[in-house]
């Protein structure tokens, strides 16, 4: 394996200064496995809002695959302009109130996933952050229509007890970020994920309150004071553009009203974040059905 440590440009200063060193570290990779563009939009609002410095930038070159996710270029009337590359930064960020925490974001890595572990080890192992907080999101047989569940994981289990009983056992092909949370507590760490679950109809789009959902764990797991007003905001109007388009469908509507039913009964039985494969599939819709509807219906307005 080639030197880990190649693979990032660092400001040593800054990596190096004490004041880096025990905070919070969050992990936001967006992926095409980022249902609901979850964990990639909690990183732009971090950034966007709140005071930030890079710390470590990756080489995108070697960790991405370029023909797979290719960059973005603005074309202006004859000729193109602002290539947007994909990348992968470590911040020094100041919540609300001051307070710092790391923020390691941007897109998840298409290549190298090894090295790039053993890479960010490296650095981890010299900031000594005091918690990991990994964000992630599923799709999942739940309605828009109601609070997204949270699937909580990770060694911290104070920080996970009773946000969800859902306790399965399974195999999954895994996302970077599944892999680095088994990495840090391996080597010791504290760490805690949440897994985000998305109304799988829906989970392709940009959905605000899957975002909004995540930088709250966030917030309370870190103790740290986050933005999310923009995002409440947002994610009224995303909801409500979503109510006009059911209202318009009765077909969809009687879709997710079996979805909402099953949710409510679930919810009182404590097992909301019961898996499709446990509950009826005779009562429940697909996500290719509900999404053949609003596809359908797209094309008919």
């Amino acid at each position: 394996m080639l030197n880990p440590e190649d693979l990032y440009l660092a400001n040593i200063k800054i990596l190096d200064d004490p004041r880096m060193h025990g905070l919070t570290l969050v992990i936001a990779l967006s992926s095409p496995q980022d249902a609901g563009s979850t964990a990639g939009q909690l990183g732009q609002v971090l950034l966007s809002e709140l005071k930030n410095i890079e710390i470590v930038e990756f080489d995108s070159d070697q960790l991405h695959n370029y023909r797979a996710r290719r960059p973005f270029v603005h074309y202006e009337k004859d000729h193109f302009e602002n290539p947007q590359y994909p990348q992968l930064k470590l911040y020094a960020v100041e919540d609300s109130l001051d307070q710092p925490f790391l923020l390691l974001t941007g897109a998840e890595p298409d290549l190298q996933w090894q090295r790039f572990q053993k890479a960010l080890l490296g650095i981890v192992r010299r900031l000594q952050p005091s918690l990991i907080v990994l964000v992630s999101a599923y799709p999942m047989p739940v309605p828009h229509t109601r609070p997204f569940p949270v699937t909580a994981h990770g060694s911290r289990k104070d920080l996970i007890r009773g946000i969800s009983p859902w306790k399965p056992t399974a195999d999954m092909h895994a996302t970077i970020t599944n892999l680095l949370e088994v990495l840090f507590t391996d080597n010791g760490y504290d760490t805690v994920g949440f897994g985000v679950n998305i109304p799988q109809y829906i989970s392709e789009a940009d959905l605000p309150q899957g975002t909004l959902t995540a930088l709250e764990h966030v917030g309370m797991a870190a103790h740290l004071s986050l933005p999310t007003d923009d995002l409440r905001e947002a994610a009224r109007h995303v909801h409500g553009q979503i109510n006009d388009q059911v209202k318009q469908n009765p077909e969809i509507g009687r879709m997710i009203t079996t979805m909402e039913e099953n949710y409510d009964e679930n919810y009182r039985t404590s097992d909301i974040a019961i898996p499709l494969s446990r509950r009826d599939a005779n009562n429940i819709p697909s996500r290719d059905e509900i999404g053949a509807l609003f596809e359908r219906f797209l094309d008919e307005h």
